[in-house]
C-alpha cells in the first residue's frame, strides 16, 4: 500500500488525525514561510510517491504539491478547503494574528478565538474535551510555526487554473456547517478535477475531529492502494 501523508491546518497538529483509523499516516508539520517553500521541503523529504491528504491550508499545501510534482501523488484527499486566491479581508486577518503574536498573544488565545468556527456551535458547547483539544493543537503548534504558518498564508495563489491537470484519484470531503470553507468551495474543486469525488458530511471545519468515525472510514474506503 502506498504511504499516506496528512497536513494539518493552520495551528493544528497530527492529534487533528487521532481516532480516524489511520495511525500508519506520515503527519509532517508545516514549517515554511511560504507555500513554494513548504512544497519544496515535503518534496524532498517524502517518499517517492504517496497518497497525499490535507485539511485546510494542509490541503492547499496537497494542492500545489500534485500542481507541481504529480508523478509523485498517487492520490489527492482535500478536506475543509479553499483554491482561491485570498481575499484582502483574509490578508488583513492574517496580519491581525501576526501582530498578536509580536505582541505575546499564544497559539491557544489565536485559537480560542475562532474557536466557534472551527467546531459547529453545538459541538463547541457540548464537547469540551474537543474544545480543549482544538485548543491544545495551538499549544502544540507553537508560536514560532504558527507565525511561519501565517506568512505561508499570505503567499497563496489561485490554485484554481491547475486543477484540471489533476489525473490522480481525488477525494474532496466538506463540512456541511463550515464555517470558514462551506460545501460550495469543494463543489468548485471538484467539478475542475476530472473524476473527482465529492462527499459533505455533517461537521464543521475540523471534520476528522468532530466526526472521527465517519471521515476516517470514507478515507480508508477511498485510499488508492
Amino acid at each position: 500500500m502506498q504511504p499516506l501523508v496528512l497536513l494539518a491546518g493552520m495551528n493544528c497538529t497530527a492529534d487533528l488525525w487521532a481516532g480516524c483509523g489511520v495511525d500508519d499516516a506520515i503527519t509532517p508539520q508545516l514549517t515554511a514561510r511560504s507555500v513554494d517553500a513548504q512544497v519544496d521541503l515535503l518534496l524532498s523529504e517524502l517518499p517517492p510517491t504517496f497518497v497525499l491528504g490535507g485539511l485546510s491550508l494542509g490541503a492547499i499545501v496537497a494542492m500545489a504539491i500534485i500542481a507541481r510534482a504529480p508523478e509523485r501523488v498517487s492520490g489527492l484527499c482535500v478536506v475543509s478547503t479553499n483554491a482561491k486566491a485570498p481575499t484582502a479581508l483574509q490578508q488583513e486577518s492574517w496580519h491581525g494574528w501576526l501582530d498578536q503574536l509580536d505582541g505575546g498573544a499564544a497559539p491557544r488565545d489565536l485559537q480560542k478565538q475562532i474557536i466557534g468556527s472551527l467546531l459547529t456551535p453545538a459541538v463547541a458547547a457540548s464537547r469540551p474535551d474537543l474544545v480543549e483539544r482544538t485548543l491544545r493543537m495551538g499549544d502544540e503548534t507553537g508560536a514560532s510555526a504558527l507565525r511561519a504558518q501565517l506568512q505561508m498564508q499570505t503567499t497563496r495563489v489561485d490554485l484554481r487554473p491547475g486543477l484540471a491537470r489533476v489525473a490522480a484519484p481525488t477525494l474532496v470531503v466538506s463540512g456541511a456547517d463550515d464555517a470558514i470553507c462551506p460545501p460550495s468551495f469543494h463543489t468548485e474543486i471538484a467539478a475542475a478535477v476530472p473524476g473527482a469525488r465529492m462527499v459533505t458530511l455533517e461537521g464543521g471545519h475540523l471534520l476528522p475531529l468532530e466526526r472521527p468515525d465517519a471521515f476516517g472510514a470514507l478515507v480508508r474506503s477511498w485510499r488508492p492502494r
